[in-house]
């Protein structure tokens, strides 16, 4: 089943589907028929800009037109998406159910945009300098804010929502282009919200859900199910079946109220449903936190503490900090999983002697007085766009250097050795791992997992796909 996890297309873009219409009106003689209706949902992704850690943006309203009727709200409540936590992989955002019909524009409505950047002093520096993180928003100089709050966007092919179905959009938030910088790189604080959407299915490769984490609702094991709630507090049921592969050779017996889970799979087209084809568990503890590790203690041998920058945690409202750096202590009793890697022998590529900046990690355990008990520390793909290095391609090795222009690339300090395997998958026109040559340093996204080689000390990149950027 690995060859399948790693065969799986990872796109570049933020994605928010959904979908609506209108039903038709009686006689007026006769009562108003109820509009038929379909199934809408929201996944997102984004494309990054060097050094920013987050980039944490109000989602106020979505609405879609066919440009006869009144828009309709295909988004339940304001959501706080943080953008930046995400390269060229795809989480679920919100499902719901709305009227069908053909939709030609949508409308995107955003506020209270705030970006985090990593401050890296001396890594050369031996041991390096713990990095720290800067915040600008509405009240910072510079201040943060939006040239435009709203955006309309004309669909080159309408959105189509039949009667009993699930149908989309594909929303790119394009990162790169909409934070602002002055000539000397430096951010400014502007956003120019630049957006792309795209009509799609349930089928498309746009619409996998990579990554989705949630806490466990209830469990309902005679029809091979359960029940989550995502960060906003909407319920989702989760299906799962003998092809689910489970982490750490767990299954859905081990699931209780206090789990938080990690789920990747699909929508079922009538049903709305996550067709889970992966699900790992997080956290058995009611508490979870991840992010980026920025910094490790000692920086060789066993590490006895890590420094976290946290970009996401459930429950909310614990006051672990979300948007800030907190250091990790390890007692040596921490289990350590690698999601999506479906082998016994996962401790001895990752555990806490093999820990580096630069790797993308979850923690679960008991939380209280602030702090987190760490019982499990899960390393998580994470995508990096950057360039080739000319001439560095290896066939013979299957390897070649990557120059990560993105976050973790900053804290990379050079270029990074990428390791391609039979079942990397290679998009944007690239055909394998021969199609990396010439003289110009071609723009490449690459996502998987960031390992610590025992040898050397350095991270390398063990790649699920490389993407090869037109822009």
């Amino acid at each position: 089943m690995i060859l399948k996890k790693w065969l799986l297309a990872i796109g570049v873009s933020t994605l928010v589907a959904f979908g609506s219409g209108c039903g038709g009106n009686s006689s007026s003689t006769q009562t108003q028929q109820q509009p038929q209706m379909g199934t809408g949902f929201v996944i997102g992704t984004d494309a990054p800009l060097p050094s920013v850690v987050s980039f944490l943006v109000d989602i106020t309203g979505i609405t879609v037109s066919d440009g006869v009727n009144p828009p309709v709200s295909i988004l339940s409540n304001t959501q706080s998406v943080d953008f930046a936590r995400l390269n060229g992989l795809r989480t679920l955002l919100d499902i719901n159910t709305i009227p069908a019909g053909t939709y030609t524009t949508v409308n995107v409505t955003l506020a209270n945009p705030q970006i985090g950047y990593l401050n890296v002093t001396n890594p050369q520096t031996n041991p390096p300098t713990r990095p720290t993180i800067s915040i600008l928003n509405s009240t910072t100089t510079p201040a943060t804010s939006l040239t435009n709050s709203s955006v309309t966007i004309t669909l080159a092919n309408p959105l189509v929502v039949n009667a009993g179905d699930i149908d989309g959009l594909k929303f790119d938030f394009d990162l790169r282009k909409s934070i602002q910088v002055d000539q000397n790189g430096q951010i400014t604080g502007v956003v120019n919200p630049t957006l792309e959407l795209k009509a799609i299915t349930p089928s498309d490769a746009d619409a996998y859900i990579d990554e989705f984490d949630a806490g466990v609702v209830s469990v309902a094991a005679g029809d091979n199910s359960f029940v989550i709630q995502g960060p906003h507090g909407h319920p989702f049921t989760v299906n799962v079946n003998d092809q689910t592969e489970w982490e750490n050779n767990e299954s859905l017996a081990n699931l209780t109220a206090t789990s938080i889970v990690e789920i990747s799979g699909t929508l079922d087209r009538t049903s709305g449903a996550i067709l889970a084809d992966t699900v790992a568990i997080l956290s058995q503890d009611r508490f979870y936190a991840g992010g980026l590790v920025t910094y490790v203690d000692p920086p060789t041998g066993q590490a006895s503490d890590f420094d976290l920058y946290v970009r996401s945690t459930l429950p909310s409202g614990t006051g672990f900090e979300s948007g800030q750096i907190s250091t990790i202590d390890l007692t040596g009793n921490e289990n350590f999983f690698i999601y999506w890697w479906h082998m016994k022998f996962s401790s001895f590529l990752f555990n806490s002697s093999l820990m580096v900046p630069g790797q993308r990690v979850t923690i679960g355990g008991p939380f209280s007085s602030g702090a987190v008990t760490v019982k499990r520390v899960v390393l998580r793909h994470e995508g990096h766009t950057g360039t080739w290095v000319v001439g560095s391609t290896d066939v013979g090795a299957a390897t070649f250097q990557f120059n990560s222009n993105g976050l973790a690339g900053v804290l990379f300090n050079g270029p990074v050795t990428v390791y391609t395997t039979p079942f990397t998958h290679y998009l944007g026109g690239l055909s394998g791992l021969s199609g990396l040559t010439g003289n110009t340093a071609l723009p490449l996204r690459v996502v998987g997992l960031v390992l610590k080689d025992p040898i050397s000390g350095q991270p390398v990149f063990v790649a699920r796909s490389v993407e090869l950027l037109t822009n």
